[in-house]
C-alpha cells in the first residue's frame, strides 16, 4: 500500500517535474515577400516560473541574405500549459533576402536561466526556425530597396535666393522609411549643378527615429541624412536639379519614387566695403584732453584703412586666400587635432560615424582596414572594441561598445611620440630616421 501511495504521488506531481523551458518561432507576414524586404522572424522562449537571465539569441548566416537582431524592445509573455504557468520573452530577427528563391533557416540553440523550485537553473533551448520563399516579382527593379511609407525632405541653412559671392549654402536631405534599416537606405543622387562647387559630408544613419505630426508620434522608422555644402565665387543665377528617389513600396507592391523639386539660387556680387567697421562720430565739444582723443581716433582710422586694404587684397589676390586656406587646413589636420576629433566622435557619435572615422584614421596610417590597424597596435582592449563595433554594424547590436575604452586606446603612432622634442622639426634629419606615415605629413 505504501508503494502504491508513492506511485500515485509521483503521477500527481509528474507535470511539475516535466515543466521545462521551450521555444517556438514564426514569420510575420510570410505572403508576398520581395527581394530587399525585411522579413521578421519572431522567436518566443518560455520557461517555468521566471527567468533568472534573459535568453541569448545567437546570430546565424544565410547565403545571399542579411541577418540582424531587431533593435525593438523585447516583449514579455505569460502562458499557462497543463496548469503550469510559463514566463515568456519575445524577440525577432530581421532577415533581408537579396534575391528571389527559397531561404531555409537553421535550428538555433538559445541559452537562458530560469528558476526551478526556487533555485536558479541554466538551460539551452533548441528552436527550429521556419523557412520562407521569395517569389519573382516582375514589377521590382533588379536593384531592390524595399520599405514602407518612404518620405524625402530637404532644408537649407539660409535663403537660396539671398546669397552673395563667396557664401556657403548648406543643404540637408533626409530620407525616412519604415520597416527597414538605415544601413540599407541607398544614397541620394544629387545631380550636377553648373557653376557651383559641391562638398558632400558623410551621411548620418539612424534607426528607431520617431516622426511627429500634429503634436503626436505617428510613425517610427530609419533615416539617412545627407548634408551638402554648395559654394560659388561669382554672382548669377544657378539651379540645383530636382531629385528623384526610387524605391519599392512593400504595401503597394510597386516601384515608385519620391521627388524633391529643383531649387533656384540667386547670388549677388559681394560688396568690397560691406564689412568695414562703422564710422566713429564724436559730436561732443572739444575739451582740454582732446589731444589723446585725437591720437586714438587717428589710430582707429589707420586701423580701418589697413583693414580695408587687407579686404581688398583678400578679394583680388586668390593666392593669398589659397595660402591662408592651406595654413588653416594644415593646422586643422595636425595629428593631435585629428586625435582629439576622433576621440570626440568615439565618445558621442553613432556607430557608423565612429567606424568611418576609424577608417580615415587607419587609411591615413597606411593600413587597408580598421581591423588590420587594430591588430597592428598590439592592444587587446583596442582589438576587442573594434570587433564589437564591427559586430554591431554588420551582424547585430547584442554587444555593448565601451566608448571610453575605445577612445583611450587610440593613440598617435610611436614616431610622433618619439619626435615630439619641440614645436619645429629638425632642419637636417638623419638618413636613418624613419619616414613619417601619411597621417603625420
Amino acid at each position: 500500500m505504501r508503494l502504491i501511495a508513492v506511485l500515485i504521488g509521483i503521477l500527481a506531481c509528474g507535470r511539475g517535474f516535466a515543466a521545462e523551458p521551450f521555444g517556438r518561432a514564426s514569420i510575420e507576414g510570410a505572403e508576398g515577400i520581395v527581394p530587399g524586404q525585411q522579413v521578421h522572424v519572431v522567436v518566443d522562449v518560455f520557461a517555468p516560473e521566471f527567468f533568472t537571465s534573459p535568453p541569448q539569441l545567437p546570430l546565424f548566416e544565410v547565403p545571399e541574405a542579411l541577418v540582424t537582431l531587431s533593435d525593438d524592445r523585447a516583449q514579455n509573455l505569460v502562458q499557462t500549459i497543463d496548469g503550469v504557468q510559463y514566463s515568456g520573452i519575445r524577440r525577432s530577427y530581421a532577415v533581408v533576402p537579396q534575391r528571389a528563391g527559397s531561404f531555409p533557416l537553421p535550428v538555433i540553440e538559445i541559452e537562458l536561466g530560469y528558476s526551478a523550485n526556487g533555485s536558479p537553473v541554466k538551460a539551452k533551448v533548441k528552436v527550429d526556425l521556419p523557412s520562407f520563399d521569395v517569389p519573382v516579382d516582375a514589377r521590382q527593379t533588379s536593384t531592390p530597396f524595399a520599405a514602407r511609407n518612404l518620405a524625402i525632405s530637404q532644408s537649407f541653412d539660409r535663403d537660396p535666393v539671398g546669397l552673395r559671392a563667396g557664401d556657403a549654402l548648406v543643404r540637408t536631405i533626409v530620407v525616412f522609411a519604415e520597416d527597414t534599416q538605415a544601413m540599407l537606405i541607398p544614397p541620394v543622387t544629387l545631380g550636377d549643378a553648373a557653376g557651383l562647387a559641391r562638398y558632400l559630408k558623410p551621411p548620418l544613419l539612424a534607426d528607431g527615429v520617431e516622426q511627429r505630426g500634429m503634436g503626436r508620434i505617428v510613425e517610427t522608422g530609419s533615416t539617412r541624412t545627407e548634408t551638402v555644402v554648395y559654394t560659388t565665387s561669382s554672382e548669377g543665377s544657378f539651379s540645383l536639379p530636382s531629385i528623384s528617389y526610387s524605391w519599392f513600396d512593400v504595401d503597394g507592391h510597386a516601384n515608385t519614387s519620391a521627388t524633391l523639386p529643383a531649387v533656384a539660387l540667386v547670388v549677388a556680387q559681394a560688396s568690397a566695403g560691406e564689412r568695414l567697421p562703422p564710422k566713429l562720430d564724436d559730436d561732443r565739444a572739444p575739451s582740454s584732453d582732446s589731444g589723446p582723443r585725437t591720437g586714438l581716433l587717428a589710430v582707429l582710422l589707420l586701423g580701418a584703412v589697413d583693414l580695408a586694404a587687407a579686404l581688398l587684397a583678400w578679394r583680388r589676390y586668390p593666392a593669398i586666400r589659397a595660402g591662408l586656406k592651406q595654413f588653416r587646413e594644415r593646422r586643422r589636420n595636425s595629428p593631435h587635432r585629428r586625435l582629439r576629433r576622433i576621440r570626440t566622435i568615439v565618445r558621442v557619435g553613432p556607430d557608423p560615424a565612429i567606424y568611418r572615422a576609424l577608417q580615415d584614421w587607419s587609411l591615413g596610417l597606411g593600413f587597408w582596414s580598421v581591423s588590420d590597424w587594430a591588430e597592428a597596435q598590439g592592444n587587446p582592449r583596442l582589438a576587442a572594441q573594434v570587433a564589437i563595433l564591427e559586430r554591431r554594424l554588420f551582424r547585430s547590436r547584442d554587444a555593448q561598445l565601451d566608448r571610453t575604452v575605445l577612445a583611450s586606446a587610440i593613440e598617435l603612432p610611436s614616431v610622433e611620440r618619439r619626435g615630439s622634442k619641440g614645436p619645429l622639426p629638425d632642419l637636417n634629419p638623419t638618413a636613418d630616421r624613419p619616414l613619417l606615415p601619411p597621417l603625420l605629413r
